[in-house]
């Protein structure tokens, strides 16, 4: 078929020509454009941002650029996702720096870490206790742990740094008592004391000033040394305590009376409210200070009278075996505000006066040191050069004998360093170094030099009791802290957590139908939880401990009228078995595993927690599948529980109940 001759002219038109031209470049730039839309990003639409609102900052620069052609829709998968948030800063005080309270602290060192970490912290154990689980329900942190056997009966008063045979035999002298000193073993204790066959509940307080089960205590020495001096004495199955001492037959509370008219300004319960007894015997006159409001500390060594401690523990009374040798004592400088030796068996001029030089370093300024001893009143011509001794020592050391009658004679301290200074040079004993540590205690050696008193008069200006419980005292000022200011509220803030922790343990745990009496607080802080004890009325006393690895607060315990010590967790406690009826342990492990292992910390506690005695223990939740494992393998009962603050919270309290 041809085409007609009109056809074929207008194929030949310049109109087609241009048709065709324009529609081939319409196909052209389509194609192009969708080729380079799919390719094309919108680089120039990606902006480094810093701040967390990534909006916010996005409309900032467009605002300030040139103005771009509206974008296309965003494609599914293209997202922008904010940058993480900068770190926060960790506190670790109650305060801030302008000593207002923060929203963020951790209280006590609480540090929870992974699960992984748990079993890490627990160590090695002598005896490899701790196996590898097999899967078992009982085991949800990855390791458990055998149950502990009995030790050898004969162990039953067992004290692991003061009974370590071997070590002490090593010694190359003994003449100055350093056979009574700590003297740890290696390995750790890896068996749980037994108590004495007919072990009974201790008799409660105060009933148990005057009596106790012989069970209990099965030990008739002293009865057959000090019966005569109306210590001691059996009656069937108790010992009797008629409360006399060596030097007061006729009964502490007379001897107390006596003290009281030589020294009027005494004022037991108010200006006196802790003191030391040194060689207590069965602690007959800490027992009768308690019924003044002062609370006495009665010391002695493991020697032979070895059980006096254990009596004066027995009774209730405050106490903790200790000796005069060469190191300090574990108490702090201007510790008491009486120190007392009733024919306590110390020669307190032998070597230029050390003894009584550490006297003096615990004795507060203006305290009484009060002596009674044979050489006050007796006429023999040794006694006499021993009295004549003890005046030229305490006239150099600038102590005031204030009073001497009958078998008592009473010194006191000076309540600043001008009598010190005073003296001609070259006096001895000598001032010590300006940058000697006066509390300064653990493992270190006494010093035969003089204590200087602070400058600021920090520790001799303590409120009376018991106004100084809650008065944050001026030593809190000089403790060597994180914190520089606020410490006043830090203290209080403390005080408060403590006191509505314990309310609540006394609500809901009835801890008044528990009838404590001895209590240990193994991280006392500045002994807000002994103060709670005190303010919510329980009839109890607290060793409050101030471990090495922290601040030493002990000074403030002191000046709040508590007592206390310094320790090392990683060490045993120097204390009889079957010593408190509770232990707490606040915050404790979450510190102290980094360190020690936890399992020889709960087998000592094992050790010093009476039968029927409760531990409690509030730590982080990520430590307590570890202690219960522990705490069933030593024997005991243990339950968790929430805080205050809710199951949700990373805290949590382990109770365990030590079965009779």
């Amino acid at each position: 078929m041809k085409l007609s001759g009109v056809g074929l002219d207008v194929l030949k038109t310049p109109r087609l020509v241009k048709f065709i031209a324009f529609a081939l470049f319409s196909i052209s730039t389509i194609f192009l454009f969708n080729h380079f839309s799919d390719s094309f990003s919108y680089p120039s639409l990606r902006f480094p941002v810093t701040s967390s609102n990534v909006t916010e900052a996005v409309q900032t620069n467009l605002t300030t650029s040139v103005a771009v052609a509206p974008s296309p829709p965003p494609r599914p998968h293209l997202k922008i996702s904010p940058p993480p948030l900068p770190p926060t800063v960790v506190r670790t005080g109650i305060v801030d720096e302008n000593g207002a309270m923060s929203d963020s602290f951790e209280i006590g060192g609480f540090d929870p870490d992974s699960v992984d970490e748990l079993k890490a912290a627990t160590g090695n154990s002598s005896s490899e206790r701790e196996k590898e689980a097999t899967g078992d329900d009982d085991s949800k942190v990855g390791f458990r742990i055998e149950k502990f056997k009995l030790c050898d009966r004969r162990m039953t008063d067992y004290i692991p740094c003061l009974d370590n045979v071997e070590e002490i035999k090593r010694l190359n002298s003994s003449d100055r008592g350093e056979n009574y000193e700590r003297h740890c073993p290696k390995e750790s204790l890896d068996c749980l004391i037994p108590p004495p066959d007919g072990y009974k509940k201790p008799i409660p307080w105060p009933q148990s000033r005057d009596k106790v089960w012989f069970n209990n205590v099965p030990h008739t020495r002293l009865v057959e040394d000090k019966g005569g001096q109306n210590w001691i004495r059996i009656e069937k199955d108790k010992f009797v305590f008629p409360g006399g001492g060596t030097q007061f037959i006729h009964g502490a509370d007379q001897y107390l009376d006596q003290i009281s008219q030589m020294i009027p300004g005494i004022a037991f319960g108010t200006r006196t409210r802790v003191a030391l007894d040194i060689g207590c015997g069965v602690a007959s006159f800490g027992a009768f200070l308690m019924q003044r409001n002062t609370t006495t500390l009665s010391v002695a060594p493991k020697d032979v009278h070895e059980n006096q401690i254990q009596f004066a523990l027995e009774r209730g009374v405050p106490a903790m075996v200790a000796v005069f040798a060469t190191r300090r004592l574990m108490y702090p400088s201007q510790s008491f505000e009486m120190i007392h030796c009733s024919r306590c068996r110390i020669n307190w001029t032998r070597d230029d006066g050390i003894l009584l030089l550490e006297v003096n370093r615990m004795l507060r300024a203006g305290g009484y040191f009060v002596w009674a001893a044979q050489p006050v009143y007796k006429h023999e011509d040794n006694l006499q050069e021993q009295w004549k001794e003890m005046v030229d020592l305490t006239n150099r050391i600038c102590w005031e004998l204030i009073k001497k009658e009958g078998y008592v004679a009473v010194w006191r301290k000076p309540l600043n360093n001008s009598c010190y200074i005073s003296r001609a040079a070259g006096a001895k004993p000598p001032l010590c170094r300006t940058d000697d540590d006066p509390d300064d205690v653990w493992y270190v050696d006494m010093k035969p030099c003089i204590t200087r008193l602070p400058e600021n008069g920090y520790g001799a200006n303590v409120s009376t009791w018991p106004a100084r419980l809650h008065n944050p005292p001026e030593r809190l000022q000089s403790i060597q802290m994180d914190a520089y200011i606020s410490r006043n509220e830090i203290m209080k803030a403390e005080s408060r957590f403590w006191f509505e922790v314990v309310e609540s343990y006394v609500r809901v745990f009835r801890w008044k139908e528990f009838k404590l009496r001895n209590v240990l607080d193994m991280k006392a802080g500045f002994g807000g939880f002994a103060a709670a004890l005190n303010d919510l009325g329980l009839d109890c006393w607290v060793m409050n401990v101030v471990p090495v690895s922290g601040f030493n607060t002990l000074p403030v315990i002191y000046d709040r009228g508590l007592v206390g010590t310094m320790h090392d967790w990683c060490e045993p406690f120097d204390t009889y078995p079957r010593t408190y009826d509770l232990i707490h342990a606040g915050f404790l492990f979450s510190v102290e595993k980094k360190r020690c292992n936890i399992t020889n910390i709960m087998v000592e506690m094992d050790r010093m927690l009476r039968p029927g005695g409760r531990v409690y223990i509030r730590d982080s939740l990520s430590l307590m599948d570890q202690l219960q494992q522990v705490a069933k393998a030593i024997g005991w009962t243990p339950g968790v529980h929430d805080t205050g603050e809710g199951p949700h919270a990373s805290v949590r309290i382990l109770i365990c109940d030590k079965r009779m």
